[in-house]
This record gives C-alpha cells, sequence and structure tokens, in this order.
C-alpha cells in the first residue's frame, strides 16, 4: 500500500477499505445482481424442500434434525448473496462488505459437520466396538469446539484486519484466517478416511444397519459430498496461501467466475445429493442411540422406553404423507 493511500485512510478513518485482491471482488449490479438473483431462487427451493421433509418427518415422529440444519445452511445463504445485492448498489460501504464476506465464509461449515455426523454413524454401524469408543467421541467433540473456534478467529481476525493499517496486526490477522481455513480443509477430508475405516478396517461381527438403502449407497453420498466440501474449501485456501496482489491487479481466481463456480455452484451440487437422495431416511437413527445395538434396536435407545408409544402413534398418523414427501 501507497503512502498516499494509508494517509488517505487514516484521514478518512476505519474501517479501511481492502488494499488486497479478494475472490469475487467488489460486486457490481451487472453481472453480480443477476446472478445472485439466480442462486437465491435455488435455494429458496432448497430451504422449502427441506424444512417439508423435517416438519412432516416431525410429525409422523421421525427426528431428523440435519434437515432443519441444511434448512439453516440455505437461509444462511439466501442472507449472503441479499447482502451481496445490497453491496453491489453499494460499493463504498465498508461495513457491508464485511458482513458479506463473513457470511460467505460461515454457511457451509454447517454442511461439513453434517457430513461428519453421517460418515461417524457409518462407522458406527460397520465397526460398533471402535465407533462407539469413548475417546473417539471425544475426538469428535474436540473437532466440533475447533469449527466453532476457528469460526470466531476467521471473523475476528476479519474484522480486526479493517480496522487497523498497522502491518504486524495485519499480518497476524493473515496468519489466524490461513490457520483457521487450513484446519477447515483438514475437517473436510475426515469423512473420507472415517468412512474407509468402517470399510478396510475387519468386518465386526456386530455390525448394524440404520435408516432406508444400502450401506454402500449411504457411502457413496458421504463421499461425494466431502469431494465437494473439499474442492470448495481447497478454492479458499489455496487461494489465500497465495501472496496478496493488490486490488488494481487481481489473479485469475479472484474473479467473479471463480468466486461463484467455487463457492455457490459446489454448495448447490452439494444440496443436489443430499435432498434427493434423501438423507432423512437414509441416515435417520433412533433417537437417544448412545450404545451398540441402539441403531439395529437390538437395544432399546434412551427416549424410546418413555416415548415409544406416542412415537408409533405419529408414525402411524404420518403414513399418510409419505406421498407428499416422495414428491419433494
Amino acid at each position: 500500500m501507497s503512502q498516499r493511500r494509508q494517509q488517505q485512510q487514516q484521514h478518512m478513518g476505519p474501517p479501511y477499505a481492502p488494499t488486497t485482491a479478494g475472490v469475487g471482488g467488489i460486486p457490481s449490479v451487472i453481472p453480480d445482481v443477476p446472478i445472485s438473483a439466480v442462486f437465491i431462487t435455488l435455494y429458496i427451493f432448497f430451504a422449502a424442500a427441506n424444512m417439508t421433509i423435517f416438519q412432516i418427518n416431525n410429525r409422523r415422529g421421525h427426528k431428523f434434525r440435519p434437515s432443519a440444519a441444511i434448512f439453516g445452511f440455505c437461509v444462511a445463504r439466501i442472507t449472503t448473496l441479499v447482502l451481496r445485492i445490497v453491496w453491489a448498489n453499494r460499493q463504498t460501504n465498508v461495513r457491508l462488505a464485511i458482513a458479506a464476506n463473513i457470511f460467505v465464509n460461515a454457511g457451509i461449515l454447517i454442511i461439513y459437520v453434517i457430513n461428519l455426523i453421517f460418515a461417524q454413524r457409518i462407522l458406527r454401524a460397520r465397526q460398533p466396538t471402535i465407533g462407539w469408543h469413548m475417546s473417539l467421541r471425544i475426538i469428535y467433540r474436540i473437532l466440533y469446539a475447533g469449527i466453532a473456534c476457528a469460526l470466531i478467529m476467521v471473523i475476528t481476525a476479519l474484522v480486526i484486519s479493517v480496522y487497523s493499517l498497522d502491518p504486524y496486526t495485519l499480518r497476524a490477522c493473515r496468519d489466524v484466517q490461513l490457520t483457521s481455513g487450513t484446519y477447515l480443509l483438514v475437517f473436510t477430508t475426515l469423512p473420507v478416511f472415517v468412512t474407509a475405516a468402517a470399510w478396510l478396517l475387519p468386518r465386526s461381527p456386530a455390525r448394524e444397519t440404520f435408516g432406508e438403502g444400502s450401506m454402500k449407497t449411504k457411502t457413496i453420498v458421504v463421499l461425494l459430498t466431502a469431494c465437494l466440501c473439499m474442492l470448495t474449501s481447497g478454492f479458499k485456501v489455496g487461494t489465500a496461501w497465495e501472496p496478496p496482489r493488490p486490488v488494481s491487479d487481481p489473479a485469475w481466481y479472484h474473479g467473479k467466475a471463480p468466486f461463484y463456480v467455487f463457492n455457490f455452484t459446489v454448495e448447490i451440487a452439494i444440496l443436489c445429493i443430499l435432498t434427493p437422495f434423501r438423507v432423512d431416511k437414509r441416515f435417520h437413527v433412533n433417537d437417544g442411540s448412545k450404545l451398540p445395538g441402539h441403531y439395529s434396536g437390538r437395544l432399546a435407545s434412551s427416549t424410546e422406553g418413555v416415548g415409544g408409544v406416542a412415537v408409533e402413534k405419529k408414525r402411524r398418523v404420518g403414513r399418510s404423507e409419505d406421498t407428499i414427501l416422495n414428491n419433494v
């Protein structure tokens, strides 16, 4: 950053506009608004589909919280794109740019967590002794806490970076963002290793089944989703590790096409896997499952003994709604 530019920003006061190029650049009315509108329509469709599935399943006593989480992800993405449209009409509003960038980085984390949960269920079904081990549960909890910490670190570093001109502070913020982004990339690879362990370890005599459909189909859903998550996360991390470039000289990966392809297009592809493949049926497990045998019903889960009768009534009432679900 030139001394003249720095003096101008100091005179204007914080928050300061970034001096390095970012992926997607500063949005403009054309082409960002029409493109964002198309993606908003797609996310609204998937939000409505997943909330419909969740509500109908809930009335049947078929609780599947990931459907609600996917709905939340879609709502977060709708907010992201609305902010980008507003930013395109107010390009000099730095605070609006901060909010838009925060939402771009935050929304996809929901999918990362859901996919690891699905992989965890496959491992527990095929390798109950390992999958339900207490040490592995602790590791999962640490990993999920790491997701929350990474998000907080990214948001904090992003906000601090636009309120400071100190070179040391800016370097520290960049280091924090690189560390968090790298952790998220590693996190997206975990479902691959978990499912690999489920299939490659010696076959357990106590293996179980859960949900509908074959275990192979469940594994394919998890691996396809993991590959797409690694693609979008890898793009973000790869571009972040590249040497910063000035706003006036962006690289190809800073363009609008890579931004929309490696973010929203990839995410829509993920939704096209999770929703039509009916993960609410394939990955459903009994409520309160905490031990080997709960998935298959060999052991009653902690909630079945108390509410089993009421749940069964809900299921009988809800069977008439299956046609609606299959058409979502």
